[in-house]
């Protein structure tokens, strides 16, 4: 049996998104910036997308522009914003629990002579606002932070900074990293307050590389790619057709039968949980109820055992998993989540991400709770010689 619990890292594709997929590379496969009709079928696809997206989040489909993904997103709204925006600051805040697609852009800024600014979080991964509030001055030109952490699964309160900066700071822009959060929650841009969102395709079952940002009509943002002019000059190259209509589907899908699926993935949550609990020497990080963490992500450190050797016992008998984000699972002693939560460095090494979606099952979270509790004892003796 197989057990895929790393859907943080990546999803499995929809069968429809890869259908798409499949058939804009194969017969509606034309240039969408081409005048024939192959171009003008094409390019249906690609405002298509733009328009269910747009749905979801009741904002413009023109606000909605198409990258290659997450890292890219990220990047933009931060570069992007900055070049726009040189007069009006060179400060920008963040939070100490940021992905490395926003940490390590914000590093380069800080050479170029920005100003970063990195909020603490509590234990469990929640940001501290009145921090936050304090950071945030009159010439702060940007404030980005992640919906949900990608290790520990913290959920930030979003709309709450949203509102406290449109009401005293409305001149400093809101950036939200919602990779992790897209597809498991509802997220409204214009209620929420946040001027640009990121969002990436295989996270949510759709083809990887491709995501895309949201970027409010107001707000002042450079092209980070010059071209062919290509999504009205502010992303240039041809249009990764196969990919935009697949994300497109799996948006639409995933929002279908969003609060079914928000369920299954908390149950599944529950149910590790409750099967883990018995183990000793265990360390659950995140919010410590359940329900106030994202539903698709259980991290827990496994005192005494190395991740990458649980990682790779597991994985020979079929079961998936993460030592942490798979962008810096390589790096797990110095995660800055870990550091940041303040969890020991015998906890930080010893941590594996659990991560669900609507497609795992209840028998996946069984077979995994059976094989821990085989290994886990022999994993400890073995570490102690």
């Amino acid at each position: 049996m197989e057990a895929y619990l790393d859907n943080s890292a990546t999803t499995r594709c929809y069968e429809e998104a890869a259908d798409i997929v499949r058939h804009t590379m194969l017969t509606d496969f034309g240039n969408p910036s081409s005048m024939h009709n192959k171009g003008v079928e094409a390019e249906v696809y690609v405002k298509k997308s733009a328009e269910k997206i747009a749905s979801i989040l009741r904002v413009k489909p023109k606000e909605i522009f198409f990258t290659s993904g997450g890292t890219e997103s990220n990047n933009w709204a931060l570069f992007g914003t900055a070049l726009a925006n040189r007069r009006k600051g060179k400060r920008i805040v963040t939070t100490e629990i940021e992905h490395s697609a926003i940490a390590a852009p914000l590093e380069m800024m800080e050479g170029l002579g920005y100003e970063i600014v990195k909020v603490p979080v509590d234990r469990e991964g929640i940001v501290d606002m009145e921090a936050l509030k304090a950071a945030v001055t009159e010439d702060t030109l940007l404030v980005s932070v992640m919906m949900v952490n990608n290790e520990i699964g913290a959920v930030e309160p979003v709309a709450e900074i949203g509102a406290w900066i449109k009401a005293n700071r409305p001149n400093t822009y809101f950036h939200v990293d919602a990779i992790q959060a897209f597809g498991k929650f509802r997220i409204l841009p214009k209620r929420m307050k946040i001027d640009m969102l990121s969002v990436s395709g295989h996270k949510i079952h759709g083809p990887k590389g491709v995501g895309f940002l949201y970027v409010d009509e107001k707000v002042r943002i450079h092209p980070m790619v010059y071209g062919g002019g290509q999504q009205n000059g502010m992303r240039s190259g041809t249009d990764n057709v196969p990919g935009i209509a697949g994300l497109g589907v799996a948006a639409e899908r995933i929002y279908r039968d969003l609060d079914a699926g928000v369920e299954h993935m908390y149950r599944l949550k529950e149910r590790l949980y409750e099967g883990l609990q018995d183990i000793p020497n265990l360390k659950f990080h995140g919010p410590a109820d359940l329900r106030k963490g994202a539903p698709q992500i259980l991290n827990v450190s496994f005192i005494g055992i190395r991740s990458e050797v649980l990682l790779h016992t597991l994985e020979d008998r079929g079961i998936y998993v993460s030592s942490g984000s798979a962008c810096s699972s390589h790096k797990r002693a110095g995660s800055a989540t870990m550091q940041a939560t303040h969890a020991s460095a015998q906890e930080a090494e010893s941590s594996v991400r659990f991560s669900f979606s609507e497609l795992t099952t209840e028998e996946e979270i069984d077979y995994a709770v059976q094989v821990i509790h085989e290994v886990a004892p022999m994993l400890r003796k073995y570490t102690r010689r």
